[in-house]
């Protein structure tokens, strides 16, 4: 029996859909490569950080699929969807995730547009007269 783990991660605005299985180490990001879909090695090494960690690269097939965000939003989003189903492997791995900070959903999100000013927080230029 063939063991399929799901698992969701968030960051900004992206969603990614992490599905995990035994085999070889594949890695396809909305049916591409991972190596297509994120040129940047930065983005790679974030995403494969919980792997790294719990020294299980080469383990498990990865599938995600993402939606929205950025290229940024999307790799951290993929890489705590990557975190969350290696905890439904092995609970163990939590002592490791949990301090590198991999179990958490970074809160961080775009401030809304005020009406009134340029941006979130830049104002129209002031004129006294």
């Amino acid at each position: 029996m063939v063991r399929v783990i799901l698992a969701t991660g968030r960051r900004k605005t992206a969603v990614a859909r992490v599905v995990l299985t035994p085999g070889v180490g594949t890695i396809t990001v909305n049916g591409r490569a991972l190596e297509d879909y994120f040129p940047l090695e930065a983005h790679r090494k974030d995403i494969l950080l919980p792997l790294e960690l719990t020294n299980t690269v080469g383990r498990f097939d990865i599938r995600a699929n993402v939606s929205g965000g950025g290229i940024s939003g999307q790799a951290g989003a993929i890489r705590l969807g990557i975190a969350r189903a290696l905890l439904q492997v092995d609970e163990e791995f939590r002592k490791i995730l949990r301090p590198a900070g991999l179990l958490t959903r970074d809160p961080r999100m775009v401030e809304r547009k005020k009406y009134g000013q340029k941006k979130a927080r830049k104002r129209f230029q002031f004129s006294k007269r």
